[in-house]
């Protein structure tokens, strides 16, 4: 088995009153993506959000390359935010910035590099997501797929340890989905270690190593693509997947 890149112990979390996620448990290993499914209101968007402790858990443990983000003075926590990196649903570019700005600005600001060297690596990431050729343009100018492709190289020239992708496509239109799935999969074959919320099925059976299915805050089942998606073993899966299949 691979080392864990990312390992989750007991992670609980809870909005007052209401608990969200209980005693969650997951490994990812180095290299693999694994893909999270479930209904809307499961707690996968809140369970990526304590993995950059973007939500704080209520109780539980993160280690991000054998390193527990949940302890440590928040210099730590800051150098260890670093190596998560995070795409959104909404990508959360800066409008006023090009597409060079928006991809060079946290790489000089967390990480210090001087301008020629962030425009370089900036360079080769966009080159990665195919989008080289737009690097001064502004993010009005670009397709939702394409400012989206912007977020992913962004996070990517920090050289995170590992990805997380809150819904990336779910706020595309459905001819835009592809050119980011796309890139996803090229950064797989790099050997990237992603974790994935989305409910691009035909993706997760074809790219993901492992899919997780939660419901109610708890992990139901795990495994791989075609055991989930071919035989399930918990009957809230199987209901789960007939739903989103019609």
């Amino acid at each position: 088995m691979r080392r864990p890149m990312l390992e989750i112990v007991g992670l609980e979390k809870r909005f007052g009153e209401r608990q969200v996620l209980r005693g969650i448990d997951l490994r990812v290993e180095t290299g693999e993506l694994v893909f999270v499914i479930g209904p809307s209101g499961s707690g996968k968007s809140t369970m990526l959000r304590c993995c950059n402790r973007l939500e704080e858990p209520s109780a539980g443990d993160i280690l991000v390359d054998n390193r527990n983000i949940m302890h440590g003075s928040t210099r730590d926590l800051n150098r260890m935010r670093l190596q998560v990196g995070m795409v959104f649903q909404g990508f959360h570019l800066y409008p006023h910035l090009s597409v060079m700005g928006n991809v060079t600005l946290a790489q000089r600001k967390a990480l210090g590099r001087g301008r020629a060297e962030a425009e370089a690596k900036a360079m080769e990431m966009l080159d990665q997501v195919g989008l080289a050729h737009r690097a001064t343009a502004m993010p009005a100018e670009l397709s939702g797929g394409q400012q989206q492709r912007v977020a992913i190289a962004r996070a990517l020239a920090l050289d995170p340890k590992v990805v997380l992708f809150d819904e990336p496509t779910s706020a595309l239109d459905p001819e835009l989905v592809g050119s980011v799935l796309k890139v996803m999969k090229q950064l797989k074959e790099k050997g990237l270690t992603m974790l994935v919320v989305s409910h691009e099925m035909g993706f997760a059976r074809e790219a993901a190593d492992r899919v997780v299915f939660m419901d109610q805050g708890v992990v139901v089942e795990e495994g791989p693509p075609e055991q989930i998606f071919g035989a399930p073993q918990a009957e809230r899966t199987r209901a789960f997947l007939a739903r989103v299949a019609r």
